[in-house]
């Protein structure tokens, strides 16, 4: 049975290259006029670009997400008549560099001696190690299994906490994320790779960072709602000691007229922590292309109800 594909990227050419090179069988990729919208049984496409259009797609099948996270298309007004998969598996190795490379930064206080560099001073500091102390991850999947695993090699003491409390590698202890104020106190790294679902909608409030340890790094990675950056903001200007490193947010770009841009002891940057990399992306298209031929069950499929 021959389908069509339906790209909706904001690199479609550099998309339509790779996937021709992959000769997948019985494959059309549509060209970008509207009416393909109407045409195509699989779309392939970033879900802030697909949600607007999804009651056009009169044949849509299966989509096939660019990004992990689909809360755009997940909500309970959106349609749920067809198979969303996502990416999963690759971002594993680029958020374990991004939050070790700023803790690391942080612990050996790169800042302070890029400083004394420009005004050429020589006085040692006393740093930290990170053998010994306590990483909090909130989630326990595959992105936080490899973050968990490259903690290990650094001598750190692993905790996650999900829905499920379900036992995964690598970690030390597991919990359920109900008992996220439990932990809190005890963590010298906190990090949230957790999705965007009603159960994360602003778990990291005003309550829960009031817990945090004088000196914790706070990582968001996962998705803004988790966190209440209001509070978040007013609690680093209180608490000069404590650190916070920003991937994500409820607004993107970030307003400029919010306060956590003029903390000190927050570093911000723009969703850029783990990127996904379109000759991955097309692989996992490719395999799972193989698999919808063959009506097998397809890798990375999204559950409506739970978000992910």
């Amino acid at each position: 049975m021959a389908h069509k594909l339906l790209l909706l990227t904001q690199d479609n050419d550099k998309y339509r290259q790779l996937l021709s090179h992959c000769q997948l069988p019985e494959l059309t990729i549509l060209g970008d006029d509207p009416s393909s919208i109407c045409e195509a049984d699989i779309w392939f496409a970033e879900p802030q670009l697909a949600a607007p259009l999804l009651n056009l797609g009169s044949e849509l099948k299966w989509m096939q997400s660019t990004f992990a996270g689909v809360d755009k298309l997940t909500g309970s007004r959106q349609r749920r008549d067809y198979a969303l998969t996502n990416i999963k598996g690759i971002f594993g190795p680029l958020m374990s560099e991004y939050l070790f490379g700023y803790l690391l930064a942080h612990q050996r206080e790169h800042a302070k001696y890029k400083q004394q560099q420009q005004q050429q001073q020589w006085a040692p500091g006393n740093f930290r190690t990170l053998q010994g102390q306590h990483l909090l991850l909130l989630g326990t999947g595959s992105i936080a299994q490899h973050i968990a695993q490259t903690a290990k090699h650094f001598g750190m003491t692993v905790t996650g906490l999900s829905k499920s409390a379900v036992s995964k590698p690598y970690f030390d202890h597991i919990d359920t994320i109900e008992q996220l104020a439990t932990y809190l106190p005890k963590a010298q790294a906190i990090a949230s790779i957790l999705p965007s679902t009603l159960d994360t909608e602003n778990l990291l409030n005003a309550d829960m960072l009031d817990l945090l340890p004088p000196e914790s790094v706070l990582f968001n990675l996962g998705r803004g709602n988790v966190l209440d950056l209001d509070a978040l903001a007013k609690q680093l200007k209180q608490q000069p000691k404590q650190h916070a490193v920003l991937d994500v947010f409820n607004q993107e770009p970030l307003s400029s007229e919010h306060p956590i841009w003029q903390c000190p002891n927050a570093i911000i940057t723009p969703h850029i922590a783990a990127p996904s990399f379109p000759e991955q992306v097309v692989e996992v298209f490719a395999d799972n292309y193989r698999l919808w031929r063959q009506q097998y069950p397809l890798k990375h499929q999204v559950d409506f109800i739970k978000g992910y």
